[in-house]
């Protein structure tokens, strides 16, 4: 099984895990309301093209703050995820403390956290978003 490259730009690389059955969104730089929202926006269309409901939204290679987007992100994108399918998000902390209150920020926005993780590092995220074996 391999990896199916969706999107990737300067501010976001979109990829299908094809074995772990999610879509991973790794953050890159410097983030703007408009890039949060426009990448937010491709993992939607990545979760109804895959018919998945698991995304790894990775922000260790965020920089900065970004909490222009945050109450967007807590307030509509997060419940156009859920209705889309989304059953289980882990998030990934960036680094980055600006990005991190930009995080939290963001979840205090957010009605239902119901299925939202937040992790320090990539491995734990995996191995929480990993699908029950029988």
């Amino acid at each position: 099984m391999s990896d199916q490259q969706i999107f990737n730009d300067s501010y976001i690389s979109i990829v299908f895990h094809e074995e772990g059955q999610y879509v991973h969104a790794d953050w890159i730089g410097f983030q703007t309301k408009q890039s949060v929202m426009d990448g937010c926006e491709r993992i939607i269309e990545a979760m109804q093209h895959f018919e998945c409901s698991r995304v790894l939204n990775d922000n260790t290679h965020v920089e900065g703050i970004w909490s222009a987007a945050a109450e967007w992100v807590g307030s509509d994108w997060f419940p156009r995820l859920r209705q889309a399918g989304m059953l289980k998000f882990a998030w990934v902390y960036s680094p980055s403390m600006f990005s991190r209150l930009s995080t939290d920020k963001s979840l205090r926005f957010t009605y239902d956290t119901t299925g939202i993780e937040v992790f320090e590092n990539l491995e734990e995220a995996k191995q929480w978003l990993a699908p029950v074996s029988a």
